[in-house]
């Protein structure tokens, strides 16, 4: 949908929850966005969930908390005996309806997250081991299960994926990357797509992405073209409007003034922002939230040296712009190198790009090339061959090797970046503190991304596992309970993917099944309490 400069901010909240029509009846009118200028009250209608990310991590989430549900296949034996008498046990209940750390218990895979392990090994038995085993589940559809939700994302559904770089292979197997209930391969071929390796380009995998919200019938729980602007902690006195502390949220919490006269819970969450219009205008709203859940990703901030120089034109810090320079012609006949700095994937994929452009690389990075922890180390060269040669040139054409810097390729591992200079020089210091100064067309930094969280209190830096510290998928990921992914410290604020360390499309899917079964448990406790004559607090039942 599109909207004129002059549609109104009371059209476009119509248009934002009309889907909510069918399930919450007359309370329609309650609409949870409000013009900027008034306040929130408790007569404005809460959503449950407010999903913050529309990439793999939220698609997920949404399919799940839209009430599809998966169930041990009938004719399915899961190869791991211990697992598979588990789920025997409980055949009749779906697996967002079974105790989740029973069943992962004893399990052992590549994320340091129980349930992203145990969802992934369902979804791809022995999957690590080589092997290709359909998955053990199968999948329903139970309408009474559905949650009220809603998904925000900057762009289409899918979310980094339509930003990266169409013509580089993605690491894992088309397989891994897809979502529950749609095969990729099947997916792929009945749209006559010629995939032609296991691998498969980003570009196949975002239109995979957007094309399962349509396809699972999810489109009336994504806006697109959204932008948070701020997410906060709304507060009320702890006697209320005569509610007991029974009928507030499962994971309430009290809090002293400073007076100590009066006694706050913390409530709902206040979500704000804006969406874009096709003229480009901002349309502001405003979201009430029972459960907040981050699925944003890390793309949002490249990763920083913090060295003199870096914010020249001439120093980049993605691939995109990289690329870009590159089709303008910007490199075309520059007899000086492209410095990239960084050994990561990414950075591979750039010396690739250039490589495979005629562009002459200076090679830089801190590392030692025997380092075990360099992902080459991790990748099989069958199913990696590009990496590899990579990984062989930053060995083997060491600038200790060969004293022509102008060849096509020259590394210099175990060397630091310590300024980049205007007349386009830069300054490496090696590890024994050897000073060396090059010169350069253009400087690629790409050293991993962070996500970025400035809508949160602290930038979010009061809920990793490091206080006080910036949010980082591997350093410092957004600590949480294992089996229900609720943040803990702060209270019905989930997160999920990258943001807690699962950076692969597989693993990330267990965020999703431990954040759905907490909810739908914390539902149906509601649910009791309302039948029994407690009330109902606030937000929809």
């Amino acid at each position: 949908r599109t909207y004129s400069g002059t549609e109104t901010e009371g059209q476009l909240l119509n248009s934002f929850v009309q889907y909510f029509g069918d399930s919450l009846g007359r309370k329609i009118k309650r609409m949870p966005l409000i013009e900027e200028t008034v306040l929130p009250g408790d007569s404005l209608l809460t959503l449950p969930v407010v999903i913050i990310g529309n990439g793999p991590s939220g698609i997920c989430l949404s399919y799940l908390l839209s009430g599809y549900r998966p169930y041990l296949s009938p004719e399915a034996i899961h190869p791991n005996p211990v697992l598979h008498t588990k789920l025997e046990e409980a055949r009749h209940l779906s697996i967002v309806d079974q105790d989740l750390e029973y069943l992962s218990e004893g399990l052992e895979g590549r994320s340091s997250n129980p349930v992203a392990v145990l969802f992934d090994t369902l979804l791809h038995p022995d999957a690590d081991f080589g092997f290709d085993y359909p998955p053990v589940l199968h999948w329903k559809l139970e309408q009474h299960n559905y949650i009220p939700h809603i998904v925000l994302g900057k762009g289409p559904p899918g979310g980094a994926w339509h930003s990266m770089e169409g013509s580089m292979l993605t690491i894992s197997f088309g397989d891994w990357m897809e979502l529950p209930g749609l095969s990729f391969k099947e997916w792929a071929a009945s749209k006559r797509r010629n995939i032609k390796s296991d691998r498969v380009m980003p570009e196949e995998i975002a239109c995979y992405y957007k094309h399962y919200v349509k396809v699972m019938g999810l489109q009336k729980n994504f806006r697109d073209n959204v932008y948070i602007t701020s997410v906060s902690r709304l507060y009320r006195e702890k006697d209320d409007e005569g509610r007991s502390q029974q009928n507030e949220d499962i994971s309430t919490q009290h809090l002293e003034m400073e007076d100590g006269q009066k006694s706050l819970i913390k409530r709902n969450w206040e979500v704000r922002g804006y969406q874009r219009a096709a003229d480009g205008s901002h349309v502001p709203f405003c979201l009430f939230a029972e459960n907040v859940a981050l699925a944003t990703g890390t793309f949002d901030s490249p990763g920083r040296l913090q060295v003199e120089g870096e914010d020249f034109p001439f120093v980049l810090h993605s691939m995109s712009d990289f690329g870009a320079a590159i089709s303008k012609g910007k490199l075309r006949g520059k007899a000086d190198p492209v410095l990239i700095v960084g050994a990561g994937l990414t950075a591979a994929d750039a010396v690739l790009c250039a490589y495979n452009n005629n562009i002459p690389v200076v090679h830089v990075f801190r590392r030692r090339v025997t380092d075990t922890s360099l992902i080459f180390k991790q990748l099989p060269k069958k199913l990696y061959p590009e990496y590899h040669k990579v990984y062989h040139m930053m060995c083997t054409q060491s600038h200790t090797v060969d004293s022509n810097q102008h060849s096509a390729y020259t590394s210099f591992p175990e060397h630091n970046v310590l300024s980049f200079k205007p007349e386009m020089k830069c300054v490496l210091q090696s590890a024994s503190g050897l000073k060396k100064i090059l010169k350069f067309s253009v400087a690629l930094v790409l050293i991993g991304s962070h996500p970025n969280l400035f809508f949160l209190k602290d930038q979010g830096h009061s809920i990793g596992h490091h206080s006080n510290q910036p949010i980082t998928c591997k350093g410092n990921p957004i600590e949480i309970d294992p089996y229900t992914y609720e943040c803990t410290k702060e209270a019905n604020l989930f997160a999920l993917g990258p943001l807690v360390g699962d950076n692969f499309v597989r693993f990330l899917k267990g965020g999703a099944l431990g954040i759905a079964r907490c909810l739908a448990v914390r539902q149906k406790k509601k649910h009791e309490l309302i039948e029994s004559g407690d009330g109902g607090g606030d937000g929809v039942p």
